[in-house]
């Protein structure tokens, strides 16, 4: 089981040292470098990186109408999760005189990174721009490493003009230094390939954004259910990449037998076998444990990128998750696509700090004090002692004035 649950260290190593001169080149030559790299990596054909709001439409013009229906149904509900998680203007008096509050500004411009490798995820592009266009940003771009239809089309759908056919860590540094095409911008959000990730992680400094992301991960807990509704789920996990993990903590042998076995009639027929069959060989397991706390206590020190329990009463017992899908008819693929929570989730531990990209990460909650003369003279001999404490004169100084003047 230790062995299982230890995750593999992501080689961010020998990805860096690929990406570093990328980055430097970006920073250093903007469009020209760009456009070489886009040109290698991305095989554009085309003199710009900039998709022209035409394209975007009569991309949107050749969608299916059962398509267009699709995101019409999965964008009302990340719309209006979105809205739940924005955080509110708000003042209080905490003291007679001190008046303190915040208020909530949105980010200027954001980037939104859309893979189109093995798999183009339209999905991830309203994951990522919805959020945002709830929290108010006025500047939303999206990069993409080819044109998909599907995603050029969503694009349009939800009125994102500023798409960028741009992947790859060359990408990321467009959107870090901005370029004379490419806006800087605030936050970068969006998965990515190792060589994404570690673009993210060396330029965090530099730009904001959303989490560095490993493989993708399912830990499922179930004692009882349908063995084809879990060995489906698992499978959902592993058919993304190679080095997915999929892992049933279960206290009955009986369907932990019947999982494995249903995990290996399915894959008979999946279409994605190939990628997933690896990924359930290298990185997933079905483990027996003796009891629910134990399996809670795994499930914790995993802190899961998705993580499906059997009822709700567990929940005052998680202390970290990315996603939690309750019940046996909230499978995690409702999360990845319509449900209305974010799928842009953190992974390989990164739970144990926060939870997926919310529009709140599209804002700046800014403080606010305004205090009347009598609460300063109250407060006063507390800022100066402190200030004094600390060998800050002017500091008590600044306060003195007004209330000795």
């Amino acid at each position: 089981m230790r062995r299982m649950l230890a995750r593999k260290a992501a080689r961010f190593a020998d990805a860096e040292e690929v990406v570093r001169p990328i980055l430097d080149a970006v920073r250093t030559r903007g469009d020209k470098a760009l456009l070489e790299y886009a040109r290698k990596f991305d095989q554009l054909d085309r003199p710009s990186v900039v998709v022209k709001p035409a394209e975007l439409l009569a991309a949107e013009k050749t969608l299916a109408p059962k398509f267009r229906a699709a995101v019409r149904t999965a964008s009302k509900n990340i719309r209006a999760f979105a809205k739940l998680q924005l955080p509110v203007a708000k003042q209080a008096m905490i003291a007679p005189g001190v008046r303190v509050g915040q208020i909530v500004r949105p980010l200027d411009t954001v980037a939104a990174y859309i893979p189109s490798g093995r798999y183009p995820l339209p999905s991830t592009l309203m994951m990522t721009v919805i959020p945002a266009q709830v929290a108010g940003v006025q500047s939303i771009c999206a990069a993409t490493p080819r044109p998909v239809a599907e995603v050029f089309g969503t694009a349009s759908l939800l009125k994102v003009d500023r798409v960028l056919l741009m992947g790859g860590a060359h990408a990321i540094a467009a959107f870090a230094f901005g370029t004379r095409t490419v806006p800087r911008a605030d936050r970068i959000v969006g998965p990515g390939n190792i060589y994404v990730a570690a673009a993210k992680k060396l330029l965090a400094g530099e730009v904001g954004i959303d989490f560095v992301a490993g493989p993708t991960e399912i830990l499922m807990i179930a004692d009882e259910g349908n063995p084809a509704w879990i060995a489906a789920d698992m499978l959902a996990q592993a058919e993304h990449d190679v080095e997915a993990s999929a892992i049933l903590l279960t206290r009955s042998k009986k369907l932990a037998q019947a999982v494995a076995k249903e995990v290996e009639s399915q894959l008979a027929s999946l279409p994605t076998a190939a990628v997933a069959r690896k990924a359930i060989d290298k990185n997933s397991a079905i483990i027996l444990v003796g009891s629910m706390d134990e399996a809670i206590e795994i499930s914790n020190r995993f802190a899961p990128e998705h993580l499906s329990i059997p009822n709700s009463s567990l929940l005052t017992k998680i202390r970290h998750a990315g996603s939690i899908f309750i019940g046996h008819t909230s499978p995690e693929a409702a999360g990845d696509y319509a449900s209305g929570p974010n799928h842009v989730l953190p992974t390989t531990g990164a739970a144990r700090v926060r939870g997926g990209l919310s529009a709140a990460d599209f804002v700046k909650v800014i403080s606010t004090q305004e205090l009347s003369a009598q609460a300063l003279q109250n407060l006063a001999p507390a800022i100066t002692t402190l200030a004094r404490a600390e060998g800050l004169e002017a500091h008590a100084r600044s306060v003195e004035v007004r209330i000795n003047g």
